[in-house]
């Protein structure tokens, strides 16, 4: 199969040259670039309050050649925009005055920073490097709020958020319409010294009343790129980027009021205080990279992850918010090589006594990372953490002795990533490397838990051509963990690849193993832009021996799969549709045994209405086939075909008053089912408040939950029982924020979540026989099954007898955060936090509805309080 893949993906590419070669004008770079000239400031610079009424902006050069892309592409905006640029040794200013029809209709709403919100705006893009690939977005709205951004690549909604620069940007309001003035400090940029420089530039103003997007250098709906379409910024002379030192010390103190369940627990406190110090510092690197370091970093602003309850046997992959590791990684990722959160994680270790101190996150001591791009395209990103020895105290019961166990060992963390661009279309090849080393020796406590070294990489290249309409990739990785060999066992039976499966011939358990590697590959062919029609082919496996988790993220391996998918689009509006796209697309999977795990086929459509509506439609149909992991160890099982229909509406983006609706109905073949709904409402009842609510309710059965497995089965089983049962689950579940801004530095947020969810499990049975789905259901066939008052049941079949445990649920959560966020002086910032937990849990379930949102308020839990002062101090 992967032949016939590989000259699949080799006939498209040859097929699709000539027709990129004989329609250029679809994605080619524009013939002629408008151009902007930044007048030098050699006397007093502006201030920046927002009017334009400095000496300075007299002198300026103003461009005002807008042009529409929505509503109509092409037309003349019915509103002026101009802009103008000053240069000077320390900073880029830039001047606009947006010119409005009705200046008592200008929607200006104020926020936190890097939050859209649907106000007017005007965005400053710049491609300082001119490698027509990457840019800076600075961007802000009529009320002031700041927004900034990072283009990784040559793409407009391409949008690293984690890039937070320290600059200026002030508005006003007048009879006209509404000005704007943005001082943006070169330290702030990273650009290559010389004489006679020539950065790309782009402007963009948005006016969501009307819908309104009107672009200085236009890039069209069917079009890709946005730093290759950039005009030109002239008039910059020589300017050098300037030292780059700055140091962001804080201090930190908190306070937690805990709810004690158990009073026997030594380690649960009612109260608990504490005062911390650390830092962070950044400094440049010559034009090209940075370096940013941070000592002891408090993440205590930071939102709690969501509630879950999760059934299955793969850990859920949560997005990182810490935001030492969200600002300039893009790079490191690898493909799942590298996971952030695997750094300063909640200790694997677990003491065997009853009480122990338990640990929420794992102590970073330090971390530092080096990231940049060197002017001939070569980005870099280099990263390094180094997490502590974590001790935690026990107290076993039955001789009263106080101890200390270890949970993590001293352990470091290592990820370099590389690319480099290659070509006119910004082709591109590159690496990332990892590497994990934990100071396990010969007798440690967690040797046999933990691999001692974990190393992975990838290589990984893409080509791209006709100006990024077409592109093939590819990628080629490979993983190696090593160990005591008790790990390395954890390692093979873990759920991510069951080496200890009795039907599996490709795969053998190997217990007196040190190491286990693996690889994993892929390649891609697709078409991304044109006129009507898109398409994707990619084949991809991932070796049973793969193994990222020690600082990446992968669940489950051993497969083998091919996806597809066809699309056609029409962006030109009609008498219905402003923008329709339909398809349909197919996967397939196998293990290395030949085994198809997964088949599924889809159609699919999204809509943008003419009223700027939008609304999508999916159905999915999966057929049958076998599972590798159903039975967790045990041999395949078989899986049923499963229906899904998803449907989701919502109004138009730049509305005041957000809607978002969406459901999914599903059904199998043996009586599984699902119904999950999902909405938000965002409202911005005054301009200084903002309400969002998005609630979420789900009702289902799962059909094949896996219980547990034991001795005593059939041959049929190779002599083992794997016990399954339906469960009849509910949810809901709500996500609440209410903001109130004072100003665009200074902000109340409020984040809430009410969580309940149950689950009752009934019908339980045993697999009837290996690669089937069927159930030997006890109670029948000669079997028995009683209930017993604990909720566990008993079940007898010929002389042997077990017990099933009591699984049932009944759960509510309540997580909620409340910041205060004062941006006190330019890049210096104080947090005060409140941050409760609450929750309740049973064994009783019943069908969880509304009222239990409203009731988990009222449910025990912790309170934690923080205070945040952090200070940022450039060295010149």
């Amino acid at each position: 199969m992967k032949t016939r893949i590989l000259l699949l993906a080799a006939a498209l590419a040859a097929l699709t040259a000539p027709l990129a070669a004989q329609q250029p004008g679809q994605a080619a770079a524009p013939a002629a670039r408008k151009q902007a000239v930044a007048t030098r400031v050699d006397t007093r610079p502006p201030d920046i309050d927002g009017r334009l009424d400095d000496e300075a902006w007299r002198g300026a050069q103003w461009v005002s050649d807008f042009v529409l892309r929505e509503p109509t592409e092409g037309a003349t905006p019915p509103e002026r925009t101009e802009v103008a640029f000053l240069i000077d040794g320390g900073a880029l200013y830039v001047g606009a005055r947006m010119h409005s029809l009705d200046p008592s209709a200008v929607r200006a709403l104020v926020g936190r920073r890097d939050r859209e919100g649907g106000s007017e705006q005007l965005m400053v893009s710049l491609d300082t490097y001119r490698d027509r690939r990457t840019a800076y977005t600075f961007a802000v709205n009529a009320a002031g709020v700041r927004l900034d951004y990072y283009h990784a690549a040559d793409a407009e909604t391409r949008r690293d958020y984690s890039f937070d620069p320290v600059w200026e940007a002030e508005t006003a309001r007048d009879s006209a319409g509404w000005t704007a003035e943005l001082r943006i400090p070169l330290t702030q940029l990273r650009f290559s010294g010389g004489a006679d420089q020539v950065w790309g530039v782009n402007l963009v103003r948005l006016t969501p009343a009307r819908n309104e997007q009107a672009f200085w250098m236009l890039v069209g709906r069917n079009e890709t790129g946005w730093s290759s379409r950039m005009g030109e910024l002239t008039g910059l002379g020589d300017i050098r980027p300037p030292r780059r030192v700055e140091l962001m010390p804080y201090v930190a103190a908190d306070g937690t009021l805990a709810q004690v369940d158990d009073p026997r627990d030594p380690f649960q406190d009612e109260r608990e205080a504490g005062v911390r110090v650390g830092g962070d510092v950044k400094v440049g690197l010559g034009s090209s990279f940075t370096l940013d370091a941070t000592f002891n970093p408090d993440f205590g602003q930071v939102e709690a992850d969501p509630a879950e309850v999760n059934l299955s046997a793969f850990e859920t992959i949560f997005a990182e918010r810490r935001p030492f590791f969200t600002e300039g990684t893009g790079l490191l990722a690898g493909r799942g090589h590298f996971y952030t959160r695997r750094i300063g994680a909640p200790p694997p270790g677990r003491p065997g006594t009853h009480y122990f101190d338990r640990l929420d996150a794992t102590t970073i001591l330090g971390a530092a990372k080096i990231t940049g791009r060197t002017p001939r395209g070569l980005s870099l990103g280099v990263l390094t953490a180094l997490t502590a020895r974590e001790r935690a105290a026990t107290f076993d019961t039955l001789t009263d002795v106080f101890g200390r166990f270890e949970v993590a060992p001293l352990t470091g963390y290592g990820v370099v990533s590389a690319q480099q661009e290659l070509g006119r279309d910004r082709s591109t090849l590159g690496f990332t490397l990892t590497a994990v080393e934990r100071d396990l020796d010969d007798d440690h406590p967690l040797r046999t838990l933990l691999a001692r070294r974990a190393y992975s990489g990838i290589v990984d290249g893409r080509l791209r051509w006709a100006g990024g309409k077409y592109d093939m990739s590819a990628y080629l990785g490979f993983s190696h963990v090593s160990g005591d060999s008790a790990a390395i066992l954890g390692v093979q039976t873990s759920s991510r690849r069951y080496f200890q499966r009795p039907d599996a011939d490709h795969v053998e358990l190997d217990p007196s193993r040190t190491s286990l590697g693996g690889l994993m590959l892929g390649i891609n062919h697709s078409k991304l832009a044109g006129q009507h029609w898109l398409w994707d082919v990619d084949y991809y496996e991932e070796r049973p021996g793969l193994e990222l988790n020690d600082i990446g993220q992968i669940g489950s391996t051993d497969d083998r799969g091919i996806s597809s998918n066809l699309r056609y689009r029409e962006t030109t509006p009609g008498k219905v549709f402003r923008y329709h796209e339909s398809g349909a697309y197919q996967t397939m999977e196998f293990n290395f045994d030949g085994d198809r795990t997964y088949r599924a086929f889809g159609l699919f459509g999204n809509q943008t209405w003419k009223n700027f509506w939008q609304s999508a439609v999916n159905l999915d149909w999966q057929t049958r086939g076998v599972s590798d992991n159903l039975t967790r160890g045990g041999p395949l099982m078989g899986t049923s075909p499963l229906y899904t229909l998803d449907l989701s509406v919502a109004n138009p983006v730049a509305a005041r008053t957000r809607l978002r609706a969406s459901t999914r109905l599903q059904r199998d073949e043996v009586d599984g089912w699902l119904g999950r709904v999902d909405g938000a409402v965002i409202l911005r009842p005054r301009t200084r408040w903002e309400l969002s609510v998005e609630p979420r309710w789900l009702r289902g059965v799962t059909s094949r939950q896996f219980v547990l497995s034991r001795a005593g089965g059939s041959t049929a089983t190779f002599g083992r029982r794997f016990v399954f049962a339906y469960v009849d689950r509910s949810e809901v579940a709500a996500r609440i924020r209410l903001n109130y801004a004072i100003s665009p530095d200074l902000t109340l947020e409020t984040y809430a979540e009410p969580f309940a969810s149950s689950g009752r499990f009934y019908d339980f049975g045993e697999l009837a026989a290996a690669g089937s789905q069927n159930l030997r259901f006890f109670g029948d066939d000669g079997t028995t099954l009683v209930e017993n008052p604990n909720g566990t049941r008993t079940v007898t079949d010929g002389a042997d007898t077990f017990t099933l445990p009591n699984l049932d649920f009944d759960v509510r959560s309540f997580r909620s955060n409340l910041v205060l966020r004062w941006e006190w002086r330019p890049g210096s910032t104080a947090f005060l936090v409140w941050q409760q937990n609450r929750g309740f849990a049973a064994d009783d379930p019943r069908h969880v509805g509304p009222g239990d949102l409203w009731d988990s308020l009222g449910d025990r839990g912790d309170n934690f309080l923080a205070l945040k002062v952090s200070y940022w101090l450039p060295l010149r």
